[in-house]
């Protein structure tokens, strides 16, 4: 449930079985010594602020049962250098990997439809996305002040590229816009 854990600031260690298929909001927020976590294949939902503020992890794998990733879920984990995002994945919600400045990579799957406002906003080791071929929309502020990132290629599927969605991008060199594209919002690049 929500909070279940959160300020546990010892804990360093956390799986979650099989059978569990919510992780409530704020479930883990601000478990700042927490290095590991397993979640289990029965998990189909990362709540809101689930593990936002645990700033000593350093990789996490989503697995394929989960399809939403919450607003903020894992907001802040300044530690985080990787994060694979399974195939099941529909939705990653408003600033749910925002603030993140160790990421320096992140592939988003095919089943992706939306990219949330301020997804990776402040990811600012960031210098590889592959955006997959299923994202129809591409948030406000999206990948905003990821100022390592070099290059992008958005896909056929995407139609709207949301306001400040790679403002501040200081290390934009190259952008391929897909034939998809119909709305480019104010101060996207």
């Amino acid at each position: 449930g929500s909070e279940a854990f959160a300020n546990c600031s010892a804990l360093t260690t956390i799986t979650i079985p099989d059978g569990v298929t919510t992780i409530g909001g704020s479930a883990f927020d601000g478990c700042s010594a927490l290095t590991s976590v397993t979640i289990g294949n029965g998990v189909m939902s990362i709540g809101r602020e689930a593990f936002a503020n645990c700033s000593a992890l350093t990789s996490i794998t989503i697995p394929d049962s989960v399809t939403t990733i919450e607003t903020y879920a894992f907001a802040n984990c300044s530690s985080l250098t990787s994060v694979i995002i399974g195939n099941g994945v529909t939705t990653i919600g408003s600033s749910a990997f925002a603030n993140c400045s160790a990421l320096t990579t992140i592939t988003i799957p095919d089943g992706v439809t939306t990219i949330g406002g301020s997804a990776f906003d402040g990811c600012s080791a960031l210098t590889s996305v592959t955006i997959g071929n299923g994202v129809m929309s591409i948030g406000r502020e999206a990948f905003a002040n990821c100022s390592a990132l070099t290059s992008i290629t958005i896909p056929d599927s995407v139609t709207t590229i949301e306001t400040y969605a790679f403002a501040n991008c200081s290390s934009l060199t190259s952008v391929i816009i897909g034939n998809g594209v119909t709305t480019i919002g104010s101060s996207a690049f």
